[in-house]
């Protein structure tokens, strides 16, 4: 199973992530986290940041994401580029998949702007920016889609996805049962 979030630029998808993990993995232990940063990190920043590249970026998080899937695991992903033709190989490839759709608008995210990217691109010192000179492509048809300007806190979203996700669902239906034997 593959939970894949999505969305700008510091729409929340890392803090998403890791509030599902916080909140699922004591009772789903083989769920994992997969950060677009992370896997960056790990392959030594061997991509740059050219709409090329973030693809490239994209197909490595869905083959370690699939590698993952098929031992079983539970796997978060938080990946910023979201193009149709990678949303559409997720459904088709995934042995289940749950899309979130982190929707933040740019004037959100660039106040936010945690990273600095915005402020840096605006003074055109950062090109390649997904938002700003690479099109975002919105996911069409996200199982979830979050309005991040009126959405809750990053632990009542994941409590969200966890009534729409069985595998969740059935970890806390479980805990509810114990308690209540308790």
């Amino acid at each position: 199973m593959v939970i894949w979030l999505t969305g700008l630029s510091g729409a929340g998808k890392t803090t998403l992530s890791q509030a599902l993990v916080r909140r699922y993995k004591p009772q789903v232990p083989e769920m994992v986290q997969l950060d677009g940063d992370e896997i960056r990190e790990v392959f030594e920043h061997s991509l740059g940041y050219t709409e090329s590249d973030r693809f490239k970026q994209i197909q490595r998080i869905q083959r370690l994401a699939l590698m993952l899937d098929r031992q079983g695991m539970v796997v978060v992903v938080s990946a910023l580029y979201c193009h149709p033709v990678l949303l559409t190989w997720n459904r088709q490839s995934f042995s289940s998949y749950f899309e979130v759709y982190l929707d933040a608008p740019l004037s959100l995210v660039t106040a936010r702007d945690a990273k600095g990217l915005y402020a840096e691109a605006k003074r055109r010192e950062l090109p390649q920016v997904v938002g700003i000179d690479i099109p975002w492509h919105a996911p069409l048809s996200p199982q979830l889609h979050v309005d991040a300007t009126t959405a809750g806190s990053a632990d009542q979203i994941a409590g969200e996805i966890g009534r729409h996700v069985p595998r969740l669902a059935d970890a806390i239906g479980g805990m509810a049962k114990v308690a209540e034997a308790g």
